[in-house]
């Protein structure tokens, strides 16, 4: 009896390479590309509290959609898209060398040093600090790209400061 509940469930199950898959990926895109309707209501010129409507029924119009992709793509499909969208994303868990080690401790302490000291620049050296938004958002865009630099263990070390029974154990060799 199983094993027809498995092969009906097989039938059922979209292909991938077939419409509904299609219509997924369709869909699942659209989830996201709703929210661009956020900052074109704001160069609109539209009220903070038509946005503010407007962000909320798309909070639950993307949850809402991407309910639908899951159920228009199924577990199959569903497990083929994670694997397009995250493929591409997702930390390699080998090790990295020493030079892409230096290069991603750089960036992840550039941003968070110089967000530290900007309060201070501007008591020392007022007006060189420029209050352009794209300067913090630079700092944050190098601040995620050093976690992919770091690789999957920074991951881990970053993980163990949070766990009060973590240790350090050094597999180098070297005391």
């Amino acid at each position: 009896m199983k094993m027809r509940a498995r092969q009906d469930e097989d039938a059922v199950a979209p292909s991938v390479g077939g419409w509904r898959f299609k219509l997924g990926i369709v869909i699942f895109v659209l989830a996201f590309a709703v929210w661009l309707l956020v900052p074109l209501a704001a160069a609109a010129g539209a009220s903070a509290a038509s946005i503010a409507a407007l962000s909320g029924v798309l909070f639950v119009a993307n949850k809402i959609l991407l309910v639908l992709v899951i159920a228009v793509v199924g577990k199959s499909g569903l497990q083929r898209l994670k694997q397009l969208v995250l493929g591409y994303v997702t930390a390699r868990s080998d090790e990295i060398g020493p030079f892409r080690h230096r290069i991603g401790v750089v960036l992840f302490c550039l941003p968070i040093f110089s967000s530290l000291l900007q309060p201070y620049v501007d008591v020392v050296w007022p007006g060189v600090r420029p209050d352009e938004w794209w300067f913090q958002l630079l700092g944050d865009v190098i601040l995620i790209v050093s976690f992919f630099v770091l690789g999957a263990n920074f991951w881990g070390k970053v993980r163990a400061l949070f766990i009060r029974t973590a240790r350090v154990v050094d597999l180098s060799g070297t005391p």
